[in-house]
């Protein structure tokens, strides 16, 4: 084990421009659409990460070719086929995006991950999966998809409302089956839908015909997915800590390339800043935040954007006044269950935090050094290095695991304090 990572104290407005990897979700959903398409293809900025790693070594088992040697990564679809395994690490896009092509192999492909991966959900793809045809052993990790080379497809009904992904997962392969996919939720409303609207538009550009005119209904119809080339967005998600360093400071932080339009959940963090007190603006070369040295609560539903709320929630715990964070029960499944985490870590360090089955709430009350634990979490992780920004002798357990997303971020995060 490696000591805890002392996270640097911002002592000064801190005034940066910086340039962030690729999406990971932009990333990974290239990649499955590229393995399963019509000729080859390249993947443009492609975030490298353990998350996108695990993704290409996935779709390269299944019989694809993803050469991930450069910063473009090609991708060759290749006949699907023989006995193999995946590993799903920490990513739940593998483990959910994966199995539907899995159908399409003729071989026996074994899924397996990380420990708490084991915990994550992922029974409503599979039984879906069923449904549409496919064989699979198991209910959870590990199981293994039984391919036939073909998926006869139709209509199925699942219960969404854990992960926005279970709906992506049949999506983007739905295409490839016999008679398509016709996707119905039933259950508590769907979790994170921007990251559903970022699936229908890439099927979408690859010429994917899909109908998502009835809420709770998404219809996929059969049909080529043709190859195109994709340029890959800066992960906006992974802004976040960049964004709240010039909110702690009462600094500048511009991040490149941000875009005008798009279907990112990060995109949200515009609004959220700009409601407590940063000055927000699109600027040549991207986004500029500037924090003004004083941070408002509030009370917002992150049901859409939950992937935010470490970030969040930490700026919350520094905030002037209290804060309400609403809708997120759903994010108890993530790589850990976030809102025990955060109420756990931050409460460590001296705030007042109150944990619901939906959402916390957050009073103003000075905080304090300490160990903040990461629970394996690139997003807990997060949360510590900006609490650590403003509070005195913060150390973060694992900072590492920040991997997942941004490899390298502990020294790239220094590096903004040192000017």
């Amino acid at each position: 084990m490696t000591e805890p990572w002392p996270a640097p104290r911002a002592r000064h407005p801190v005034d940066a421009v910086v340039s962030l990897p690729g999406s990971k979700s932009l990333t990974n959903r290239a990649l499955v659409l590229a393995a399963i398409a019509d000729g080859p293809s390249v993947v443009r900025r492609a975030l490298r990460s353990r998350d996108t790693t695990l993704m290409a070594a996935a779709l390269t088992s299944l019989g694809s070719t993803v050469d991930t040697s450069g910063a473009d990564w090609a991708v060759t679809p290749g006949p699907f086929g023989g006995d193999t395994t995946v590993d799903c690490g920490l990513a739940g896009t593998v483990m959910r995006f994966v199995p539907p092509v899995a159908g399409l192999s003729t071989g026996a492909v074994a899924f397996d991950g990380d420990p708490h991966m084991r915990l994550r959900p992922v029974g409503e793809v599979l039984e879906a999966l069923r449904g549409l045809g496919v064989r699979i052993d198991g209910d959870a990790l590990p199981f293994t998809v039984r391919g036939t080379g073909s998926v006869r497809g139709g209509t199925v009904v699942v219960d969404a409302s854990a992960s926005s992904q279970f709906i992506s997962a049949l999506l983007l392969a739905g295409a490839r089956y016999v008679e398509g996919v016709d996707v119905r939720h039933d259950g508590k409303p769907v979790p994170s839908l921007p990251h559903i609207d970022m699936t229908v538009a890439m099927l979408r550009e690859h010429g994917v015909e899909v109908d998502d005119a009835d809420a709770n209904r998404w219809r996929v119809a059969p049909g080529p997915v043709h190859a195109i080339d994709h340029l890959i967005e800066p992960d906006l998600s992974n802004a976040a800590p960049f964004l709240a360093l010039a909110a702690v400071s009462g600094g500048t932080v511009v991040v490149r390339d941000w875009p005008r339009r798009t279907t990112q959940a990060g995109d949200a963090l515009r609004d959220i800043l700009t409601a407590m007190g940063c000055d927000v603006a699109f600027v040549d070369e991207g986004l500029r935040v500037t924090g003004s040295g004083t941070l408002l609560g509030i009370d917002v539903d992150l049901h859409d954007v939950g992937e935010l709320t470490p970030a969040v929630a930490a700026l919350c715990a520094l905030a002037e006044a209290p804060s309400h964070l609403r809708g997120i029960g759903h994010i108890r499944g993530h790589e850990t269950d976030r809102l025990a985490a955060l109420a756990t870590e931050l409460n460590g360090l001296g705030a007042q935090v109150t944990e619901h089955a939906d959402g916390l709430s957050l009073e103003p009350a000075p905080l304090h050094g300490g160990v903040f634990h990461t629970y394996a979490d690139h997003r807990m992780a997060h949360a510590g290095v900006i609490v650590g920004a403003a509070v005195e002798d913060v150390l973060v357990e694992d900072v590492a695991t920040t991997s997942k997303t941004f490899p390298d971020f502990a020294d790239f995060w220094s590096g903004l304090f040192t000017g």
